[in-house]
């Protein structure tokens, strides 16, 4: 699935071409997304667009009326930018048509992402009111993660991976930024210390900006918008690489499952 760092790297792709850009036509070939597409995304024909945002994993189209055209990646999804005259391929959902005869072409074999239409003057859509603070802001702050965390007995890579506490931090990273901070996935939120949540948050923020520099992390189904992978798999730390010696200590690196979730920690380097 791909995580903040990808949704980031995709909205750094696209953003030049549709920045200013004014949007000539929607074709949407499937609607069965996660959410039905809705009819009234054809509003957004005529419309400027003015910025190209991301909350969390959902990138915002912004148009001139006030309206937004709201992307969410799910578990396969990719965006392409290309000329609208290219041919779709099987699972090439959506193009979003612009004067300049170019397109963004949105393609999801689960169709578990999302195109939500959000009117001038409605309401942000639920799926974005209940959010925590972007990790890569002043506003994710190791007091609040401190604060947030008393009394919590679920396990802190949960705890991280909660969007109500902080968005964005998937599993990937989260395996990365406990590695970093040397603090053990297994440990309840709340008996992790203060000081602790402050390696923890410089982790985090650290991981997550290196895998947006390094373009993301490609597994199995992210692409960059020019086609190309994600480079930072080549400097992942523990994830995926059970059995393998740390990087650290040259322990074995240990797997296991939390919140139904793959793992993957140092027992010598993480407590």
């Amino acid at each position: 699935m791909p995580e903040l760092p990808e949704v980031e790297v995709s909205r750094l792709g696209i953003a030049p071409y549709l920045e200013g850009a004014q949007i000539t036509g929607i074709i949407v070939r499937d609607r069965r997304l996660r959410w039905p597409v809705e009819e009234a995304l054809s509003d957004a024909v005529g419309q400027t667009v003015m910025a190209v945002n991301r909350r969390a994993k959902y990138l915002i189209i912004e148009l001139q009326s006030g309206g937004r055209i709201i992307l969410h990646l799910g578990m396969s999804g990719k965006l392409r930018v290309l000329d609208a005259a290219v041919p779709p391929i099987k699972h090439d959902h959506i193009d979003i048509v612009l004067a300049s005869g170019k397109c963004l072409r949105f393609n999801d074999p689960r169709r578990f992402g999302a195109c939500l239409w959000q009117a001038p003057g409605h309401e942000i859509p639920t799926q974005l009111s209940h959010l925590g603070p972007e990790p890569l802001t002043d506003d994710f702050t190791a007091d609040r993660l401190a604060l947030l965390s008393r009394g919590k007995q679920v396990a802190v890579k949960n705890f991280i991976m909660d969007n109500a506490v902080v968005v964005g931090v998937g599993n990937i990273y989260a395996n990365e930024a406990l590695f970093m901070a040397g603090i053990d996935p297994r440990r309840k939120a709340g008996k992790v210390s203060a000081t602790r949540y402050q390696q923890l948050t410089g982790a985090i923020k650290e991981v997550l900006a290196k895998a947006i520099q390094q373009g993301g992390t490609t597994l199995k189904d992210f692409t960059q918008t020019d086609g190309n992978p994600g480079y930072f798999k080549q400097s992942l730390s523990v994830y995926g690489r059970a059995g393998e010696p740390c990087i650290a200590c040259e322990t074995p690196i240990e797997s296991l499952t939390i919140g139904q979730r793959n793992t993957f920690y140092c027992p010598q380097c993480q407590r």
